[in-house]
């Protein structure tokens, strides 16, 4: 599993032209699945990643996590994460999980999201969607 997680001021996430997702001061999360993850890695990622101090405090000091400054969650299911370009100029996606699976994973990882931060929005698993976002630094963290 790979998260790229953004800092954000604000995001959001529209499919076919409709808004789905928006928040303002939090993580806009890309969240990619790979054929052998489980729940436990899921929860091992949730866990790092509302517990990461990337908000400055009072001081300026990158101090602060996500609940601490009452940070919300868009949370986008992206198999390209795992695109696979060694080979020629085209990806291949062999190393993103099948659908079945990952959506599993994108629904349970956004439900235990939600048990740690009151506001936790989301794309449409599969479809085509337009993401926005202002990135607060820039600031971006990759977990897997």
């Amino acid at each position: 599993m790979k998260a790229v997680i953004q800092r954000v001021s604000s995001a959001s996430v529209t499919v076919d032209g409709e808004i789905v997702g928006q928040i303002q001061k939090g993580y806009l999360v890309l969240l990619g699945v790979t054929h052998d993850d489980t729940r436990a890695e899921a929860d091992r990622i949730v866990k790092k990643m509302v517990n990461l101090r990337i908000f400055s405090d009072e001081n300026g000091k990158i101090n602060l996590s996500l609940k601490d400054v009452d940070g919300s969650l868009l949370i986008v299911s992206q198999f390209t994460l795992y695109a696979d370009t060694r080979h020629g100029n085209r990806p291949g996606f062999t190393f993103a999980a099948k659908p079945e699976l990952a959506e599993e994973l994108y629904e349970y990882f956004i439900a235990k999201c939600r048990e740690q931060i009151p506001v936790v929005e989301h794309g449409t698993f599969g479809a085509h969607m337009d993401v926005a976002l202002t990135n607060d630094g820039p600031f971006t963290i990759i977990l897997e």
